[in-house]
């Protein structure tokens, strides 16, 4: 069973910056894209970054060029980098992986709050 681990965030001043971690505990088979989406109250849960086997392969046009989505092999746990954040950046924050081949094997995390507010 892979369960996903989300920790990093919280009250963060406007223009600040925070770092996500997402770490995955389990054993994954395969190629998976690694993710990260966000879900402000009453809106839809949006893709924010996608991560390949490659490297960063997308960016959601809002946090282009502000975010960086990253992963440390050896520890297991991928990363979220958010600089120059703005007050419609907070949601909560949601760890993802889906199987780059089949799709079929998807993986969430429970999520984590940031709120970007003075």
């Amino acid at each position: 069973q892979v369960q996903l681990v989300e920790s990093g965030g919280g009250l963060v001043q406007p223009g600040g910056s925070a770092r996500l971690s997402c770490e995955i505990i389990g054993d994954l088979y395969g190629s998976f894209f690694k993710m990260w989406y966000r879900e402000a109250p009453g809106k839809d849960r949006k893709r924010g970054a996608v991560l390949a086997e490659v490297g960063p392969i997308w960016y959601d046009d809002s946090v282009k060029g502000r975010f960086t989505i990253s992963r440390n092999n050896e520890r297991n746990t991928n990363y979220l980098y958010m600089y120059k954040l703005m007050p419609n950046d907070s949601a909560l924050y949601y760890c993802n992986l889906r199987h780059s081949i089949t799709h079929a094997q998807v993986y969430w995390g429970r999520g984590t709050q940031v709120t970007v507010s003075s």
